[in-house]
């Protein structure tokens, strides 16, 4: 039996469902866990492979930089965060389950690796005068050159997409206006308004009616 195989599957299973679920479920905090799974399960998969390199930059980018920076958007999203925060332990069984499962993988990865070396013919290790950074940059830029350009295409027009949308005119939503700011000016600000001086009298300093009767 290759335990490398079932492995694979194993992880690309759960990476194709935590992704799915990311898109289905209707909860942003759980959305975002999924989505952590399933970086966790892609590196995996990079792990098993021998690309070193890949894996624990994905750990450490994307779940490590990305995903806080997820996390901060869905904060700052239009929600009751009162709610939120009151029913904080429903997260805690989605929270639990991601955990294990990690804790599965890694398990898994461990075991398997203490064993057997995956697709030599293929890793970083088999050639001895190359590490697996440059054996990684040297595949990348030649033989998928042209994937790689594709995918730098594909991300680009989402970029461009993401921020159109953001962009587009809605009825009742405060938004600033970056060209109105550069062209203000201090006048618009700030207005000098002249004045005459008044005269106040203290009203302690004025009789009142009754003394006034009373010195009558």
């Amino acid at each position: 039996m290759d335990w490398v195989i079932i492995a694979f599957y194993a992880f690309a299973t759960v990476a194709v469902v935590s992704a799915g679920a990311v898109i289905s479920v209707r909860n942003p905090v759980n959305a975002a866990l999924c989505l952590i799974l399933t970086f966790f399960s892609v590196a995996c998969v990079w792990l098993l492979v021998g690309a070193e390199f890949l894996g624990l930059a994905l750990i450490m980018v994307y779940v490590g930089a990305v995903m806080v920076l997820f996390l901060f958007v869905v904060m700052m999203l239009d929600i009751d965060i009162v709610k939120m925060r009151e029913g904080w332990v429903r997260y805690l069984p989605v929270g639990l389950a991601v955990a294990f499962v990690m804790l599965i993988q890694i398990l898994m990865l461990i075991g398997i690796q203490s064993r057997m070396l995956p697709f030599p013919e293929n890793a970083a290790s088999a050639a001895a005068d190359t590490s697996n950074t440059t054996w990684l940059a040297r595949t990348l830029y030649t033989e998928f050159l042209l994937p790689f350009e594709f995918a730098a295409v594909i991300l680009t027009v989402a970029i461009i997409a993401a921020v159109m949308l953001t962009l587009r005119k809605r009825q009742g939503v405060k938004k600033q206006h970056p060209g109105d700011q550069v062209r203000v000016r201090p006048g618009d600000r700030l207005r000098m308004v002249s004045m005459t001086a008044e005269k106040r009298i203290s009203l302690s300093a004025t009789p009142s009616a009754a003394d006034k009767e009373d010195e009558a």
